[in-house]
């Protein structure tokens, strides 16, 4: 459910994204600060997507316990 959920997310952002470069068109730039500045950016945004991915698989890993199985506090046993 959580890779499915997580699939649609990038999908819906990948459209965003389209639609938004269809909306203010592309341009290009030889500009060395504007072309450092972009390929930073998508190093930003990938080292993210990465970051999201292996996020998941870590959680899964340690459950929270349920309140059924959560040790008493001291005082509260003694009454």
């Amino acid at each position: 459910m959580k890779r499915m959920s997580l699939a649609v997310l990038v999908s819906l952002g990948a459209v965003t994204g389209a639609a938004y470069a269809q909306d203010n068109g592309i341009t290009m730039s030889t500009d060395p600060a504007k072309v450092a500045d972009v390929e930073q950016r998508a190093q930003d945004l990938q080292n993210r997507q990465q970051a999201m991915q292996s996020a998941p698989a870590t959680s899964e890993k340690h459950h929270k316990m349920s309140p059924h199985h959560r040790k008493k506090p001291a005082d509260a046993s003694s009454s």
